[in-house]
């Protein structure tokens, strides 16, 4: 599913590939007790009368209106609880939006009236999500958000916020539009009205998304018509829950000034889809993660279900697998990751400054997405999608990402290196040899003269001297021919 990106977006990626991997390369968090958690609206106005917020829909008479947790699920990432419709949390979790300031609170007019179309949305504060702190998403018609740095045409494939990814279309109503709004602590986006592209006739969706600068994210859901187990995924991808991932990018050698961009799905969030009906709301609340730590005592003494190791060089912590991972790797941060001793305690008898953390043999998908910019052939689907068009890969090793590239690159400029060194030696040595040559041409009673005088040849052609030189120490000479020795005149 391709997706356009509005307002002429800079670096858009248009040849999109996707592969699927399987890998046991993944940790698995220890069950941790949740703490309590602040669920009062941090979207909402000091003018909002309503606690709820459902101030046209209201509950049956006669049930049981306490608050019950649905679903409380450890995703390693994320803590998700899912509210049912007859829970008050619900009701508390929904922001309602026509209750907020009117100027800040805006209808985006080209998604409102588009399918298929992403746009560019700033956030006034940071959001974290994944540990990775984000002042920019995409707000997309599909219902989700997309939250990568790398924008390309193939949206729904990772790096998302769904609350209810599908192939809606809000240019198919007047009543359909796509709102967000930002008061400094949160960002609300909902979809209002929107209804799917190809069964229009189900009725309309109403269902929000809140990113609240504490990290925690919220699905509020106010008209959800069928089952959403019943949305057909033939023409869009149906999803519910979070994405992350990580960039790497490869030189292509045969190619040259291109480079391949491969986005590596690293962790995923599937939510149960039975569970999202009328007036349901789910909460996802960030569990800690290694990019918190600053310092590499706490880092490497983490006992938060994750490998952390620190990287001197980067003076980052994390476990490997996180947005950072192209410097990760190519800093050598792997290798000395392998210690896991802090400089400081190298001589301490204290107990050892880390942990040791049970692997379990667990097995996760991993999702590809590999863009080439310079090239000029789109790789494009050739058939429908059910699950984002995908291409089954034979392999992806444990690291998470091939580092052939690199190591073609590294002995590459090894060769180059070499190369420049015995040039520059070679030069020396003839520079060497004519300064020699002529110090011995211009100081023949020099040391290195004479050395190389007496080791010349023991033949020598046969001298005769001319009369009549007129000088009684010199006489000119000239060769006679090959015989030994000398003919010298008695004046010698």
């Amino acid at each position: 599913v391709f997706y356009e990106v509005v307002q002429s977006f800079p670096g858009v990626e248009e040849s999109v590939q996707v592969a699927s991997h399987v890998s046991s390369h993944r940790w698995r968090r220890h069950s941790e007790s949740l703490k309590s958690v602040d669920t009062n609206r941090a979207s909402m106005g000091q003018d909002s009368s309503e606690p709820g917020g459902f101030t046209d829909l209201l509950l049956e008479e006669g049930h049981d209106n306490t608050t019950q947790i649905e679903e409380d699920t450890d995703h390693n990432y994320y803590t998700s609880r899912t509210y049912g419709p007859y829970d008050s949390t619900s009701r508390d979790l929904w922001v309602n939006i026509d209750q907020m300031e009117k100027d800040k609170v805006k209808i985006h007019g080209i998604l409102s009236n588009t399918h298929r179309q992403a746009a560019r949305v700033n956030l006034s504060f940071d959001f974290p999500f994944y540990g990775h702190f984000l002042r920019e998403i995409t707000v997309a018609t599909g219902g989700f958000i997309y939250t990568g740095e790398v924008v390309h045409r193939m949206l729904t494939a990772t790096q998302y916020i769904a609350p209810l990814m599908a192939n809606f279309d809000p240019s198919v109503s007047r009543n359909s539009t796509v709102r967000y709004f930002d008061n400094g602590t949160a960002l609300v986006v909902q979809w209002d009205h929107v209804h799917l592209q190809d069964n229009y006739n189900l009725g309309s969706f109403t269902f929000q998304a809140t990113l609240l600068n504490d990290g925690r994210i919220i699905f509020g859901y106010k008209e959800i018509p069928v089952a959403v187990t019943q949305i057909s995924s033939t023409n869009h991808p149906v999803k519910v829950g979070l994405s992350d991932a990580f960039v790497v990018v490869h030189r292509i050698q045969q190619i040259p000034n291109v480079r391949r961009r491969t986005i590596y799905e690293y962790h995923r969030v599937e939510l149960q889809m039975s569970k999202i009906t009328n007036l349901s709301a789910v909460e996802m609340i960030p569990l800690p993660t290694c990019l918190q730590f600053t310092s590499c005592d706490p880092c490497v003494t983490a006992q938060i279900g994750f490998n952390c190791s620190w990287c001197s060089k980067l003076q980052r912590c994390s476990s490997g697998f996180d947005r950072h991972r192209q410097d990760w790797v190519d800093s050598g941060c792997p290798e000395e990751a392998k210690d896991k001793i802090c400089e400081k305690n190298v001589d301490t008898t204290e107990t050892p400054p880390h942990s040791t953390t049970t692997l379990l043999p667990t097995t996760t998908r991993f999702r590809v997405l590999t863009t080439t910019r310079g090239s000029t052939t789109s790789h494009l689907p050739t058939s429908l999608p059910t699950e984002d068009d995908t291409k089954i890969a034979l392999h992806l090793k444990d690291n998470g990402a091939s580092t052939d590239d690199s190591a073609a690159e590294k002995k590459g400029r090894t060769l180059h290196a070499g190369l420049i060194v015995g040039i520059l030696v070679l030069v020396l040595i003839v520079a060497a040899a004519i300064l020699v040559t002529v110090y011995m041409y211009h100081h023949p009673t020099s040391a290195a003269s004479l050395f190389f005088i007496e080791r010349r040849p023991s033949r020598w052609p046969a001298m005769k001297f001319r009369r009549g030189s007129g000088h009684p120490a010199y006489a000119e000479v000239e060769p006679v021919g090959e015989k030994e020795g000398f003919i010298v005149s008695e004046q010698c």
